[in-house]
């Protein structure tokens, strides 16, 4: 019998590390980082993450063009 576990690690917190490390980029790229941490993560969950994140002012959204958008970490929120 197969069983799954959770990830002990928040996706917030890895979009953080990932933004740390890599500076702003593309939900396209950031989708792709987190998928080699999280298997099942999808674009709505990818959008979710950053509807709460960008609330609690950790992050930064605009809109690039018609469905990219840029995320930026806020540079006073972790320094």
């Amino acid at each position: 019998m197969a069983t799954s576990t959770w990830k002990i690690h928040p996706i917030y917190l890895t979009i953080i590390e990932i933004l740390q490390k890599k500076g702003s980029m593309t939900d396209e790229e950031l989708l792709e980082m987190l998928k080699a941490f999280y298997k099942e993560i999808g674009l709505d969950d990818l959008n979710k993450n950053l509807m709460v994140m960008e609330i609690s002012g950790l992050i930064h959204v605009s809109s690039l063009t018609k469905g990219r958008k840029l995320i930026e970490l806020k540079k006073n929120s972790f320094q």
